[in-house]
C-alpha cells in the first residue's frame, strides 16, 4: 500500500520503508512522528481524499536534521554602477524513514502529530502545553480593570479682544495717508496726538522712519505740518 501525503506544502508518495527527506519538522532524532494530511491511498483499490483521505495517516521515525544542498543567488546590475550581490543558502531539511500506512484509526493512535519547525501551529500548540495553567488561572480570577482616570480637557485659548484706542487719543487718521493699520502702529509706538507729531524735528521724524519702517512717508506727506494746523486749528 502506498499514500500521497503532503507536508511543508509538498506532496510524497511514499510506502513502508521509504526514506526521504522533508521540510524541517520540530521532532529529535529517533522519535515517531505521523502525517495525517492524506491525499490519496493506493494499493487494491485507491482511496482519492476530499481533499483528505478521513482516518488515514502515515507514520514514520525521524533519522537525522539535515540540511539541502547550496544554493547560490548572484545578481548583477550592469546599469547600477556595476552593482552585484552574492548570497548563499542550505535549507534545513529533515530525514525521515517510512514504518506503516494506515488506512484507518489514524486520528486514534496518539502519536505525535509532525508539525513544521517554524509553523504558525506548532508554535501555537508548544505554548498551549507550556502554559496551561496560568491561562486557567486567569480564566478563574480576571483582574478587575481599574477605572481609567479622565485626562482634564485643555481649555481653548480665548481670542485675545483687539486693543482699544487709549483715552484721549486723537484721530490720527486725518492726516494724509494714515489708515486704520498705520495708525495702530502710531499708538504702538506711544504717539497718539496730533501735538506730538506736530513737535517732531528732524533727528525725530529720522528715529520713527526707521522704527516703523516708513521710508521718508513722514516728509513727503507733511505731517508734521498737516499735525500743526489741526492743534492751531
Amino acid at each position: 500500500m502506498f499514500a500521497v501525503m503532503k507536508t511543508g506544502g509538498k506532496q510524497y508518495k511514499v510506502q513502508a520503508g521509504d526514506k526521504l527527506r522533508v521540510e524541517k519538522l520540530a521532532a529529535e532524532a529517533g522519535e515517531t512522528v505521523q502525517f495525517n494530511e492524506i491525499l490519496m491511498l493506493g494499493g487494491d483499490s485507491a482511496t482519492v481524499g476530499a481533499p483528505l483521505v478521513e482516518g488515514a495517516a502515515v507514520q514514520a521515525t525521524v533519522v537525522d536534521q539535515v540540511k539541502g544542498e547550496k544554493l547560490i543567488h548572484f545578481v548583477k546590475r550592469r546599469r547600477k554602477h556595476s552593482s552585484k550581490r552574492k548570497k548563499g543558502h542550505r535549507q534545513q531539511l529533515t530525514l525521515i524513514e517510512i514504518t506503516e500506512v494506515l488506512a484507518k484509526g489514524g486520528d486514534k493512535t496518539g502519536v505525535k502529530a509532525a508539525v513544521g519547525a517554524g509553523s504558525v501551529a506548532g508554535v501555537a500548540v508548544a505554548a498551549a502545553a507550556a502554559k496551561p495553567a496560568k491561562k486557567a488561572k486567569k480564566a478563574e480570577a480576571p483582574k478587575a480593570e481599574a477605572p481609567k482616570a479622565e485626562k482634564p480637557k485643555a481649555k481653548k485659548a480665548e481670542a485675545a479682544p483687539a486693543p482699544a484706542a487709549e483715552a484721549g487719543a486723537d484721530d490720527l487718521k486725518q492726516l494724509s495717508g494714515v489708515g486704520p493699520a498705520l495708525e495702530k502702529k502710531l499708538h504702538a509706538a506711544g504717539v497718539t496726538t496730533f501735538a506730538q507729531i506736530a513737535a517732531w524735528g528732524a533727528d525725530d521724524i529720522v528715529a520713527m522712519d526707521e522704527k516703523l519702517s516708513f521710508k521718508g512717508r513722514i516728509e513727503r506727506e507733511g505731517w508734521v505740518d498737516q499735525a500743526k494746523k489741526i492743534v492751531e486749528g
